[in-house]
């Protein structure tokens, strides 16, 4: 299957200049599948530790307005984080669109940051601690949002449930980007699946910009396949998911707990 993940400005969507971008690469591409950054479809409100429940409200409105408008991107499914209003509880929840069966609910970040630009744990609560596969057109995928991609444990958790891709949508900043593609080989070679990621790019706090880096990695080794720039904002790769469940069966996925 086809898959394109991105890096993308946090005011892309000011404008559609951006957006018409995104549909021309998939119109000229087609793939199966979309990776959207985290919380994508507002500016990134965690920068500050002054917690402002208007502006998450705000977020939320502005990613339901935007994610009605996911049917005109020319791809089957989109997946991305965003935040929502649930029970009481501010939570920054991964989703998936497919055009047939909408929008899917699969899981509620729950390693949260507390630091300059990224007070995630100040603003919103965490989920519920479940890492549960979702199972989409008979694609297996995972979800790891960001800082979750630390905790390798889940990795593997999401290993033993036979998943074929793990998505980690994200914002995280220029000055560890080649940690972060780090992080995105451990977790690639410990779930034995392809390991995706989309970012922001450009500035976030003074002295500091998001870090863009979009990455496809491939399961059996941690290779990377290729990764998104500024000169290259779209990336889209033909993957072999067959890779992913031959991973499942060698070093070091095989070996007992």
């Amino acid at each position: 299957m086809k898959i394109t993940v991105c890096e993308l400005p946090n005011t892309w969507t000011n404008t559609d200049t951006c957006w018409n971008r995104l549909i021309l690469h998939l119109d000229m591409e087609k793939p199966d599948l979309l990776l959207l950054p985290e919380m994508p479809f507002f500016e990134w409100i965690t920068r500050s530790d002054a917690v402002e429940p208007d502006l998450w409200h705000k977020a939320v409105k502005a990613h339901d307005e935007w994610m009605g408008r996911l049917n005109e991107l020319p791809v089957n499914m989109v997946i991305t984080s965003r935040p929502v209003i649930d029970g009481g509880k501010r939570l920054n929840r991964g989703v998936i669109f497919t055009k047939d069966k909408g929008i899917l609910t699969v899981h509620d970040k729950y390693y949260l940051p507390d630091e300059p630009g990224y007070y995630e744990a100040s603003w919103y609560d965490r989920g519920d601690g479940r890492f549960a596969v979702a199972e989409v057109n008979g694609l297996r995928i995972g979800f790891l949002i960001c800082t979750e991609l630390w905790f390798t444990a889940m990795a593997r958790q999401y290993m033993k449930q036979g998943m074929d891709i793990l998505v980690c949508p994200r914002a995280t900043p220029l000055t560890e980007a080649d940690i972060w593609v780090t992080g995105g080989k451990a977790a690639a070679v410990v779930s034995g699946a392809f390991c995706l990621s989309s970012n922001f790019n450009g500035p976030n706090i003074p002295g500091e910009d998001f870090g863009g880096t979009g990455w496809i990695i491939e399961p059996e080794r941690g290779s990377i396949l290729s990764t998104t720039s500024p000169a290259r904002e779209f990336l889209t790769l033909d993957i072999d998911l067959s890779a992913a469940k031959k991973a499942k069966t060698t070093y070091p996925r095989y070996v007992k707990d």
